[in-house]
C-alpha cells in the first residue's frame, strides 16, 4: 500500500481562482519572513560560536617568560632519558634531585639563562622587571608631507599625501614662483569647472559632487588658498541659484520615510535631502568665514593670513546677499537675514553698504511681506540691544518698505475675478430641471471659492504689512522717547514723514506735541525741521482732518525757513518743501487764508531766483498750483496797492507781512533765465497761469506735480534737461562805427591804425558847450563831468 492519504484537501483550480490576490501575497510574505528569521537565527548562533572560541583563546594563560633551551641541555636530557633508571635506587635519585635544587650561584652554569629559584620568585617581580627595562623606539626621520585632494573608491574616502623631497628642491625665482602659482590656479579652476558643470547638467544624479566642491574651501596650499576659496564660494553660490527649486523643501516625516515609493520619487527625495544638507553646510562655511574675520581668529593651518581675512569675508558677504535676493522662498532664508542684519551696522563701509543695498532691494521686490517682516523684527531687536548706537543708514533702509496700500480695503466682489453666470431664462431654456439644480449648486460653490481665494490672499498681505508697520513705528517712537539727541533722529523724522498717512489716529495728539516741541527747540537742522513739518501736514491732510488742531505755527516755521535755502547743499531739501506745500496749500486750502497764500507765492518767486533750475521749475509749479487754488492771487500781477500798509519781506509771519501790497517783479527777471523751462514757466505765471490759449503750458508740464518736475529736470548728472545753448559771442563794434561826425570818424581811425602813436590830450582840446568843473574831495584834480 502507498503512503496514507492526507486528510487535508488540496484546493482545486476553481478554489484557487476564488482566493484573493491579497491573501496569496500575504502568504508569500509570511513564508519569506519565516525563512529570513531562520537564516537570521543561524547567523546569530554562528556569531556566538565564533565569539566564544575567540574568548577562549584570549583567556588562555600564557607564561610571562619563555626560554629556549640550549643544544647542550637538550642533549643532556636525551642522555639522562636514555640511562637505565631501573639500575638506580629511588633513594639515589631523590638525593640527586635535592642536590640539584640546592646548587648555589657559584656552581651554576653562567651560560644558562633560566632562573635559579624560579619557585621563590613571584610573578609581580617579573612584571616589575619588565617595567624597569627602558623603552627604546626607533627614531623616524621627520619628513615634510604635501596633502593632496582625497579620492573616493568602494572603501570610502581615501586621503592622499606625497613626501616633499628636500634635497632635490631648488630655490625658485619670483617669475618661476608666479608661473607655478598660475599653473596651480588653472588646475583648481578646471577642477571647479568640471564639478560645477557636472552638478548643473544633472542635479539629481550628481548632487553629491557639491560635497567635493565644498571640500575645496579648505584649500591648504598657501600660495593659492585665498584665490581658490573665493572662486569656490562664488561657484557654489551660482550653482545653488541654478539648482534650487522654486519651493521650500520640508523634512520628511517618519511615516513618509518608511513608505515605499516609486524610483523617480525616491530619486527626487534624495536630491532634495542632499541639496538642503549641502546648502546648510555652505551657509555655515560662509558664516564661519565672517566670524573668523570679526573675531580675528587664527586657524591652526597657516594657509591664510590675517590680511586675507577681510577679502574672504567680503566675498562671503556678497554671496549671502546674492542668495538673500535670489532665493527668498528657499530654506534658511531667515538664517541669512540674521547673519546680514548686524553687518549693516559694521564699521567697514564696503560691508555695510553692500548689506544695506541688498535689504533695500529685498524690500522693493517683496510683494507678500514675509521677508520684510522677518527683517524688520531682527532690526528692531538689534537697535534695542545696542541701545540705539547704530548707523542711520540702517534705519533709512526701512524707507523702501512697500506698505503704502496697507489701509486700503476693497470689497470681496471687487477683488474676486469676474465670472459670468447663466441667468434664470437661459437655465430654463437650455437645461432640464435636474441640470438646473446641479448648475445652481455648482455656481454657488464657485462664487464661494473665488471669494475665499481673493480674501485670503488680500487679508494675509494686509496682516503682514500691518504687523511690519507696527514694529517700524515701535522703533521710531522708542527713539523719539529715549534718544532724541542721537544721530538717528533725522532718519526717524524722515521715516515718520514717509509713513505718516498710515499712523493710527490714537497716536496723533502725542506725536504732534512731540514734533512741535522739536521744531520750537531750535536744535534741529533745516532738513530735520522740514521732515517734522511734512509729517504734521501729511497727518492733517489725511486721517487727521477730524482733529481740531491749529497748524499756524508750522506755517510760520516753513515760511521763515524758505529764505535759508539756496543753490548749494540745501537745494536737495526743495523736494521736501514741495511736498509740504502740496499738503499745506492745496489739500488744506479751506483752512488757508488769502493773505497767507499770497505771502507764500511772493516768497516762492523770490526763492526761485537763487536756486538750481530744477528747483526753480518746481517752485514755479507750486506757485501755479497755489494760484489755481486761490484765483485772487492774481492781485500780485498788478502794481496797484490792495490795502493799507506796505510789504515787509523780512517778517516771518505770512499773515502780517502785507503781501497784497507788492508785485511779482521776480517773474520779469526769470523770463531772462538761461534755462528754457524756467523762462516758459515764468512767462506763463506772468500771464495769470491760464489753462488755455497761447500762454498755456503743454501737457508735459501741466500734468506733472512740482515734485515730479523737480526730479525730471534734475542736474545731478551735471547736464541740463533740455540742453542749454551756450552764450553767443558778442564782438565789440569798431569805435568809429557809432560816430556821426565824419571828421571825428577819420581822426579816430587814423589814430587807431597808427603804430606807436602817443596820444597827447594837452595839445588837442575838445571844447564842449555849457560845462562846469567839479572838484573831487580829497584831491586837486578837476574833471569835466556834467553837461547842461
Amino acid at each position: 500500500m502507498g503512503p496514507p492519504r492526507s486528510k487535508k484537501r488540496r484546493p482545486t483550480f476553481r478554489r484557487l481562482l476564488k482566493t484573493s490576490g491579497v491573501k496569496l501575497e500575504n502568504k508569500t510574505k509570511n513564508r519569506q519572513m519565516k525563512q529570513q528569521n531562520v537564516a537570521k537565527k543561524e547567523r546569530k548562533e554562528q556569531k556566538k560560536l565564533r565569539q566564544a572560541v575567540k574568548d577562549t583563546v584570549i583567556r588562555t594563560a600564557r607564561p610571562l617568560e619563555t626560554y629556549r633551551k640550549r643544544p647542550e641541555e637538550e642533549e643532556e636530557e636525551e642522555f639522562l632519558e636514555s640511562l637505565p633508571t631501573d639500575m638506580m635506587e629511588e633513594d639515589d635519585l631523590q638525593r640527586m634531585r635535592d642536590m640539584a635544587g640546592q646548587a648555589s650561584f657559584i656552581t651554576r652554569d653562567l651560560s644558562s639563562c633560566g632562573p635559579v629559584h624560579g619557585g621563590k620568585k613571584r610573578s609581580a617581580e617579573v612584571i616589575r622587571g619588565y617595567e624597569k627595562v627602558p623603552r627604546k623606539l626607533a627614531r623616524m626621520e621627520e619628513k615634510e608631507v604635501i596633502h593632496l585632494l582625497p579620492i573616493k573608491d568602494r572603501r570610502g574616502v581615501v586621503p592622499r599625501s606625497v613626501e616633499r623631497d628636500k634635497e632635490g628642491s631648488e630655490v625658485l625665482t619670483p617669475d618661476q614662483r608666479e608661473q607655478l602659482r598660475v599653473h596651480k590656479i588653472n588646475e583648481r579652476k578646471l577642477c571647479i569647472a568640471r564639478l560645477g558643470s557636472a552638478v548643473v547638467s544633472d542635479p539629481y544624479g550628481n548632487i553629491k559632487r557639491v560635497k567635493e566642491l565644498r571640500g575645496m574651501l579648505m584649500e591648504s596650499d598657501p600660495c593659492v588658498a585665498v584665490t581658490v576659496r573665493k572662486l569656490v564660494m562664488v561657484s557654489l553660490m551660482e550653482i545653488f541659484k541654478d539648482v534650487a527649486p522654486t519651493y521650500r523643501i520640508r523634512p520628511l516625516t517618519p511615516e513618509e520615510k518608511a513608505s515605499k515609493v516609486k524610483k523617480e520619487t525616491q530619486q527626487l527625495r534624495d536630491f532634495e535631502e542632499g541639496l538642503v544638507s549641502q546648502y546648510k553646510f555652505y551657509l555655515e562655511d560662509l558664516e564661519q568665514t565672517i566670524r573668523d574675520w570679526k573675531q580675528k581668529k587664527k586657524k591652526r593651518s597657516q594657509a591664510v593670513g590675517f590680511q586675507s581675512y577681510l577679502g574672504l569675508a567680503q566675498v562671503a558677504v556678497r554671496c549671502l546677499c546674492e542668495l538673500l535676493l535670489a532665493l527668498p522662498h528657499f530654506n534658511f532664508h531667515n538664517n541669512i537675514i540674521v547673519i546680514l542684519v548686524p553687518l549693516m551696522n559694521d564699521s567697514v563701509a564696503q560691508v555695510s553698504g553692500v548689506c544695506c543695498d541688498a535689504f533695500r532691494k529685498l524690500f522693493q521686490q517683496d510683494k507678500e511681506g514675509g521677508a520684510s517682516l522677518a527683517t524688520v523684527r531682527v532690526i528692531s531687536g538689534l537697535v534695542k540691544s545696542l541701545s540705539f548706537n547704530v548707523r542711520p543708514e540702517l534705519l533709512r533702509t526701512l524707507l523702501c518698505l512697500r506698505i503704502k496700500d496697507v489701509q486700503m480695503k476693497k470689497d470681496l466682489v471687487d477683488t474676486a475675478p469676474k465670472k459670468t453666470f447663466m441667468n434664470y431664462q437661459e437655465k430654463r431654456k437650455n437645461l432640464s430641471r435636474m441640470k438646473r439644480k446641479w448648475k445652481k449648486a455648482e455656481e454657488k460653490l464657485e462664487k464661494e471659492l473665488l471669494e475665499a481665494e481673493a480674501s485670503e490672499s488680500k487679508e494675509k498681505k494686509i496682516k503682514l504689512h500691518t504687523e511690519t508697520l507696527n514694529i517700524v513705528f515701535l522703533v521710531y517712537f522708542r527713539i523719539l522717547k529715549k534718544a532724541q539727541k542721537s544721530v538717528l533722529l533725522p532718519a526717524v523724522l524722515e521715516g515718520l514723514a514717509n509713513f505718516a498717512h498710515l499712523i493710527n489716529l490714537e497716536f496723533f495728539d502725542d506725536l504732534l506735541n512731540v514734533l512741535q516741541n522739536l521744531v520750537q527747540s531750535g536744535d534741529l537742522t533745516n532738513r530735520e525741521s522740514l521732515h517734522c513739518i511734512q509729517t504734521v501736514f501729511t497727518i492733517l491732510s489725511g486721517q487727521g482732518d477730524v482733529l481740531t488742531v491749529d497748524p499756524l505755527n508750522f506755517y510760520s516755521q516753513l515760511y521763515g525757513m524758505l529764505l535759508r535755502l539756496h543753490a548749494g547743499a540745501p537745494n536737495d531739501d526743495i523736494i521736501i518743501v514741495l511736498r509740504c506745500l502740496d499738503a499745506m496749500l492745496t489739500r488744506l486750502k479751506k483752512q488757508v487764508t488769502l493773505r497767507r497764500a499770497m505771502a507764500f507765492v511772493k516768497r516762492l518767486s523770490a526763492l526761485s531766483l537763487h536756486v538750481l533750475p530744477n528747483a526753480s521749475v518746481g517752485l514755479l509749479a507750486a506757485s501755479r498750483a497755489t494760484v489755481h487754488a486761490f484765483p485772487k492771487c492774481d492781485f500780485l500781477l498788478d502794481n496797484e496797492v490792495q490795502g493799507s500798509g506796505f510789504y515787509l519781506p523780512e517778517l516771518d509771519e505770512p499773515e502780517h507781512c502785507n503781501a497784497q501790497n507788492t508785485a511779482l517783479w521776480e517773474l520779469h527777471t526769470l523770463q531772462r533765465h538761461y534755462h528754457p523751462v524756467v523762462r516758459r514757466m515764468a512767462a506763463h505765471l506772468s500771464q495769470g497761469a491760464p489753462s488755455d490759449g497761447p500762454a498755456a503750458l503743454g501737457v508735459d508740464l501741466s500734468r506733472r506735480s512740482p515734485a515730479e518736475l523737480f526730479n525730471v529736470y534734475s542736474v545731478k548728472d551735471m547736464t541740463f534737461n533740455p540742453p542749454v545753448a551756450p552764450p553767443g559771442s558778442k564782438k565789440k563794434d569798431r569805435f568809429g562805427a557809432t560816430l556821426l561826425d565824419a571828421d571825428l570818424q577819420r581822426r579816430a581811425e587814423s589814430v587807431l591804425t597808427a603804430e606807436d602813436t602817443e596820444l597827447d590830450f594837452t595839445t588837442h582840446t575838445l571844447r564842449l558847450p555849457h560845462t562846469h568843473t567839479l572838484r573831487l574831495p580829497h584831491t586837486h584834480t578837476e574833471a569835466t563831468t556834467h553837461t547842461h
